[in-house]
């Protein structure tokens, strides 16, 4: 589940990222582009993305007619990559796209609007991870027909007469812009060149370009900037989510016949009633009733997991405790767990050291830390057809001295045939 990048749904050949696609470049990650306008298919889901980009065009976003073929395929993309909290941005019909995938709609505007014009950003943007500090009254580039309505809970961050919505996130991590903020001189001469009926309505376009340009030049870097360094910082997070979200609903009858092999990995944590513990990673909870048995009504059982859609599955299952967070950033207090529960994490988290230290400080002296899988190493290196690893975290030369280095000691170790287990006991500091 290695993330591979940043995904451009690009509809034409002159609507490229340009100075978004700088600022991806400079935060390191790779840019993959689909180039609708050649015949690329629109990929079925944000599997492996870092994040979606969706650019502009002429087409319609409420259009579904054959001179818009992919706007099916780009909506569920859109929803899919909405639903794990992949980060979104979408420019001018990209935006549009957005607000319908998210429950919104678009229409037609009532005039066109093409040139330099002012916006006005909205209070909210004070506070946006992306457009704070943007000047209240900022000039940008117009170029569309269009517009659309949000949906509830979506947050306004910019506005002009003509076109109330011009800027707006969803949820915490998709952004919407009606206006071209990726735009250079480049651009500008693309966009006028590829339509010039429309760039001869704005006389000033390319002339003007060069001062607007190089007021709006800040904010704008600024902005994608923002957006790159965001998604680029959540590359990990945003791919597991992207992972396990469309999986959730079906995860634990996919694997109904590993459940009294957690049971008993969860007896050898040897819990007494009372205590606290945490399944961490804990998915749709398959642990959590284990773990309830085992600490009694008195006892508190939580379940942490950094996707969504699995806490929103467990919960269906009656589960409570859920939380919603990074294994390596957890939010509770020193020292108040006697016990933490992990199947199949420490492989997969960024950096399973910073993981084990996290897991230490949260659990008080003598409290316990099992780590299990219902395969052993062997088992699952050839499932997935390569051999061993000999850097592999789990390996025992690998385990042992890593846990010791984060407060633990290493008491059992087990890599069987069909199943994995380490025990290991927090020392007293």
């Amino acid at each position: 589940m290695e993330p591979t990048g940043v995904l451009v749904v690009q509809h034409l050949p002159h609507e490229c990222p340009y100075a978004l696609g700088t600022a991806l470049a400079a935060a390191g990650l790779p840019v993959h582009v689909c180039r609708t306008w050649a015949g690329d298919p629109v990929p079925e889901s944000p599997a492996g993305l870092a994040a979606l980009v969706v650019m502009g065009g002429p087409m319609a976003a409420y259009d579904d007619s054959p001179a818009f073929p992919t706007r099916a395929a780009e909506l569920a993309l859109l929803r899919a990559a909405l639903d794990a909290e992949v980060p979104v941005l979408g420019v001018c019909l990209g935006a549009q796209l957005l607000a319908v995938a998210a429950g919104g709609t678009a229409r037609p505007g009532a005039s066109r609007q093409i040139g330099w014009g002012e916006v006005r950003t909205a209070p909210a943007a004070a506070g946006d991870p992306l457009f704070a500090e943007v000047p209240e009254r900022l000039r940008v580039l117009h170029w569309h027909d269009d517009t659309m309505d949000l949906p509830a809970g979506a947050t306004l961050l910019a506005s002009c007469d003509r076109y109330p919505v011009q800027a707006f996130r969803i949820g915490r991590s998709a952004w919407g812009t009606q206006f071209h903020l990726e735009v250079d001189k480049e651009a500008v001469d693309a966009f006028a060149t590829a339509f010039p009926g429309e760039a001869a309505t704005a006389p000033d376009l390319q002339d003007a370009a060069p001062a607007e340009l190089a007021a709006l030049a800040p904010h704008r870097d600024t902005v994608f900037e923002r957006f790159a360094t965001l998604a680029a910082s959540r590359a990990t997070a945003t791919t597991t989510r992207a992972f396990f979200t469309p999986r959730a609903a079906a995860w634990e009858e996919r694997f109904a016949v590993d459940g009294p092999r957690y049971t008993a990995a969860v007896s050898r944590m040897r819990l007494r009633p009372g205590q606290r513990v945490l399944d961490v990673g804990c998915g749709s909870g398959r642990a959590l009733p284990a773990l309830r048995a085992e600490v009694g009504a008195e006892g508190v059982v939580l379940g942490a997991d950094l996707t969504p859609a699995m806490l929103t599955a467990a919960a269906g299952k009656g589960r409570t405790g859920l939380l919603l967070a990074d294994a390596c950033r957890l939010p509770l207090p020193a020292r108040s767990l006697d016990g933490i529960f992990s199947a199949g994490l420490v492989d997969h988290v960024p950096d399973p050291a910073t993981a084990l230290r996290e897991w230490a400080r949260v659990t008080a002296p003598d409290g316990v830390l099992l780590l299990f899988h219902p395969s052993g190493r062997a088992e699952r290196a050839a499932r997935h057809g390569r051999a061993l690893d000999p850097d592999d975290p789990l390996a025992e030369e690998n385990l042992s001295p890593a846990l010791h280095t984060a407060g633990w000691d290493l008491d059992c170790y087990e890599d069987a045939a069909h199943h994995f287990l380490a025990r290991a006991v927090r020392r007293t500091d």
